[in-house]
């Protein structure tokens, strides 16, 4: 088990930026995936963005596709998200995930995760 805190979000305005960071408890991060998830109200948790172990395989949803990055530190044991060009519809509170069971490359599925961090809030106004 691992635990996760995100920090970094806040309230901004279209067309900025923002990078969340997630740490994680533990010597073993390294034999993690890891994921970025967000729920807007009203609305399902969304896969943002997934991460190997080793961080040479990234995954990113088509919505953010160009405009995030996931990146990961394991010395640092710390997983960020880079957002630019951020668009009112990129509103959400953001999960950082961990999964022990991701082997290979990184996973969109949200069950493939075990452990959640309890979000940031990204509010990004028009």
């Amino acid at each position: 088990q691992v635990q996760l805190v995100e920090s970094g979000g806040g309230l901004l305005q279209a067309g900025g930026s923002l990078r969340l960071s997630c740490a994680a408890s533990g010597r073993t991060f390294s034999t993690y995936g890891m994921g970025w998830f967000r729920q807007a109200p009203g609305k399902t948790r969304e896969f943002v963005a997934a991460i190997s172990r080793s961080g040479d395989i990234t995954h990113h949803a088509d919505s953010v596709k160009g405009r995030f990055t996931i990146s990961r530190d394991n010395a640092k044991n710390k997983v960020y998200l880079q957002m630019n060009s951020l668009k009112p519809e990129d509103t959400a509170v953001y999960y950082c995930a961990a999964g022990s069971r991701i082997i290979y490359g990184g996973s969109r599925n949200p069950n493939d995760y075990d452990d959640w961090g309890q979000g940031t809030q990204v509010t990004v106004s028009s």
